[in-house]
């Protein structure tokens, strides 16, 4: 069964186990798929409200963007795991030959390198998701602002977790071309993430104090 389609209970209770994986970053992705639903649900609180007329186009457009960012999110979550599983594999390879180690150590590294384009997907991901939450800060339902403040931390918290899922996988890579275009396209992300992030946040937690 797929970690997107177990109950809530049991996915939390394998990530209790001794299980290596799920792990970190499944739970990043998931954190993502969290804030793209919550933003698609404050628009969905915002469709068709007359006191927000003005801005029903862009409420519809981002309601549909980030609903179908939703599952592109679950989807990493599970192919996070899969592709630790892929490792895992490759170190159990024999090596007892030269040829064999060739082998277990090419294997390695293509899973080490699927270890760091998935989680720097759903940092891609989570990062749309994140523009579309602020493009209706102070736009839509002002009684679900409290959502879109937690689809906000969600989508932080998803975006840095799948970074140190980067980080903890490029230092590991020989192709270091590869290891440092991923780490461009990471710092990209978080350059623009983090503060927009807090942003929300604050201008949220303000507005109901």
């Amino acid at each position: 069964m797929k970690l997107s389609e177990q109950t809530v209970a049991g996915f939390t209770g394998l990530l209790a186990s001794d299980a290596p994986a799920p792990g970190g970053g499944s739970v990043a992705a998931l954190e993502g798929a969290f804030g793209a639903a919550l933003t698609a649900m404050v628009c969905a609180l915002t469709a068709g409200r007359e006191k927000y007329a003005a801005h029903q186009a862009l409420i519809a457009d981002v309601q549909k963007r980030a609903e179908a960012l939703r599952p592109r999110l679950l989807e990493v979550m599970d192919r996070d795991t899969e592709a630790f599983l892929t490792v895992s594999a490759a170190f159990a390879l024999p090596k007892g030959t030269e040829e064999e180690k060739a082998a277990r150590s090419q294997a390695i590294q293509r899973g080490l390198e699927l270890c760091t384009e998935v989680p720097l997907e759903g940092m891609e991901l989570a990062g749309e998701a994140l523009e579309l939450a602020g493009s209706i800060l102070g736009r839509c339902n002002e009684s679900a602002a409290s959502d879109l403040g937690v689809a906000a931390l969600s989508l932080r918290a998803g975006i840095q977790g799948a970074w140190l899922n980067v980080l903890i996988n490029v230092g590991s890579l020989r192709d270091r071309a590869f290891a440092d275009r991923a780490l461009a396209r990471g710092r990209a992300v978080l350059d623009r993430a983090l503060p927009l992030a807090d942003n929300i946040y604050e201008t949220i937690a303000a507005s109901l104090q």
